[in-house]
């Protein structure tokens, strides 16, 4: 499984890459997690608002903050 966080950097971007981390973690799931900053790459998927939480090349969520519980509803 591949999971991105797609974000200019900012707080809210940084806690949805921590609450991932955390539910992959959690739940033992075996899966990379990345941060991504660079807008070219951020605007290929077509996001208007961030942070966006992208899994195996599908936007699943944007624009919010999401806990750990959450994303792993969305991983399952």
């Amino acid at each position: 499984m591949n999971i991105k966080i797609l974000g200019s950097g900012c707080k809210s971007c940084k806690a949805l890459y921590e609450e991932t981390k955390k539910a992959v973690s959690e739940r033992n799931i075996s899966a990379e997690v990345e941060y991504i900053t660079d807008m070219e790459k951020v605007m290929s998927y077509g996001v208007m608002s961030m942070p966006a939480l992208v899994v195996d090349e599908k936007v699943v969520s944007t624009g919010k903050v999401l806990k750990s519980k959450d994303i792993q509803n969305l991983l399952e």
